[in-house]
């Protein structure tokens, strides 16, 4: 079956010529999918009923089963489990902040980079999400919520770079004039430091918000921490990331999950600062989220305050990330977790 909602608008005006048809009525479809964001073939009323059934013939539209939706008493912040037309599972996230709704999304069924701190990756592995399962995540929870997803963040279940043609795809399809046209430049991307990705995307200017996984100011923490340290060290991924800010003029945002006793010192604070001192930059402090396997606990409060006072004092702009779905464990990796499990 061809995936139409993964097709960008020359790849639809093709697959409709090689059918005989006008290319107004690729657009009409086109519009249909990411304009009106409808979920089936029947709702093409403008349409044919033979071209209709013809499109339900060879194409599908892809779609998620909402298994689970949790709904945070303190803050509103609304946390989806979705089911894949295979069976897996991934989630997103709604936030909502006085800007505007927030969603984060996933971008694989597990990940491979295997993070210690991690839970989107300790069940291993599935396989990459197609650009229109992405794209669904978005409008599937604008249709539930029905309000506009105004940014997105993509730092749910999986690593972005990691599934880089899908991921771009998904891009360029979000933005499409015809259909959502959600500027870049409200999409954060996050990454654990796939470098060569990151010099294509500055090439790409595509004026994303590009995050960086960093948790770590030395090579020895940082590898024990996150694998892809030893493929990529900090010194090479901090000179992506100069080249990423010379070539976009977008500031980098810096993760910093604080682990109580790992990577929350007065000295790491220290060395933190003076490893991005002059960049482009801001550093998110994370209180590193409970994962039973890891082991790990949060830095406590007044450590993590302290840990950006020092940051701020050298210059470097620091914030605390506010927590949002405390009461739903609103952090993404464990409903899915759950679910494989059979605990839904």
């Amino acid at each position: 079956m061809i995936d139409l909602k993964s097709m960008l608008l020359p790849e639809m005006e093709e697959y409709f010529r090689t059918l005989g048809l006008p290319k107004f009525r690729s657009r009409q479809v086109f519009s249909w999918l990411h304009a009106k964001r409808v979920s089936s073939f029947e709702e093409m009323t403008d349409l044919p009923a033979g071209l209709r059934q013809q499109l339900a013939d060879e194409c599908s539209l892809t779609s998620l089963v909402t298994e689970r939706k949790l709904v945070s008493r303190l803050d509103g912040t609304v946390k989806y489990l979705y089911r894949l037309e295979d069976g897996n599972h991934i989630e997103s996230v709604l936030m909502r902040y006085e800007h505007g709704i927030s969603l984060c999304i996933s971008s694989q069924v597990g990940c491979r980079m295997g993070c210690a701190f991690c839970a989107s990756t300790k069940a291993g592995f599935i396989r990459n999400l197609t650009a229109s399962e992405i794209l669904e995540q978005v409008y599937a929870a604008g249709r539930d919520s029905g309000e506009r997803i105004s940014h997105i963040v993509m730092m749910g279940i999986g690593e972005p770079l990691d599934n880089y043609e899908n991921v771009l795809r998904f891009l360029e399809l979000v933005s499409a004039p015809e259909g959502l046209n959600l500027s870049h430049r409200h999409i954060s991307l996050s990454t654990c430091g796939l470098v060569d990705k990151i010099y294509d995307l500055a090439d790409r200017n595509l004026q994303l918000t590009l995050s960086i996984s960093l948790h770590a100011t030395t090579d020895g923490t940082r590898g024990e921490i996150m694998p892809v340290n030893r493929r990529w060290p900090i010194a090479e991924l901090l000179k992506a990331c100069r080249h990423y800010t010379d070539a976009t003029h977008r500031r980098i945002s810096y993760e910093y999950a604080l682990i109580a006793g790992v990577n929350d010192s007065r000295e790491q604070a220290e060395e933190l600062a003076a490893l991005l001192k002059g960049s482009l930059c801001h550093v998110n402090l994370i209180p590193v989220n409970y994962v039973k396997e890891a082991g790990y606990r949060q830095s406590g409060r007044a450590q993590i305050y302290a840990f950006q006072k020092v940051l701020c004092s050298r210059g470097v702009n620091a914030t605390v990330r506010r927590t949002l779905g405390a009461d739903i464990n609103a952090a993404c990796g464990q409903l899915r977790r759950e679910a494989e499990n059979g605990q839904t």
